[in-house]
């Protein structure tokens, strides 16, 4: 089954933390980590490569911490993601590295292969959805109950 890495999913929940805070207000790595029960450590490595990246910047001194360096409208999760893990591959086979390396993830059917493109077309489908959610959605409680209430109405019908 699909799963969201872990580093993914602290991200996205640091880069809320952070974006309640915009525009004025510094969160420091401990208030992230105590209200989103993560580890300093781990939201160290996660925050310096947000940060590296240009999403957030770090303020020194007394009163400091971590602010976004966009409004939240501005940062979509499929760009928190792609910065923590990359472009979303379904299967190892449609990864950037397994191109670069002329292999396909141990698959030996890579050249012939007749669902590889399926895999591709759903990656690029999860991208594009979550290209189209921002921080600022979830800072107003955007729960995504249409999209999610089409998909429990199709398993009722079958169901039937």
């Amino acid at each position: 089954m699909l799963r969201l890495s872990t580093r993914c999913q602290y991200g996205v929940r640091a880069m809320y933390e952070i974006a309640r805070g915009y525009p004025a207000m510094p969160v420091t790595i401990r208030v992230i980590s105590e209200k989103q029960d993560v580890s300093v450590a781990f939201l160290e490595q996660i925050l310096g490569k947000l940060r590296k990246a240009g999403l957030i910047r770090s303020v020194k001194g007394p009163g400091g911490g971590y602010m976004l360096k966009a409004a939240p409208e501005e940062i979509s999760i499929e760009e928190i993601l792609l910065i923590l893990e990359g472009p979303i591959a379904i299967t190892a086979c449609v990864t950037q590295e397994a191109k670069e390396d002329n292999r396909a993830g141990g698959c030996v059917k890579a050249d012939h292969c007749v669902i590889q493109h399926l895999w591709k077309a759903l990656g690029r489908q999860i991208e594009d959805f979550l290209n189209t959610i921002t921080l600022r959605d979830l800072l107003d409680g955007r729960h995504f109950s249409p999209i999610l209430q089409h998909g429990v109405e199709e398993r009722e019908a079958v169901c039937r």
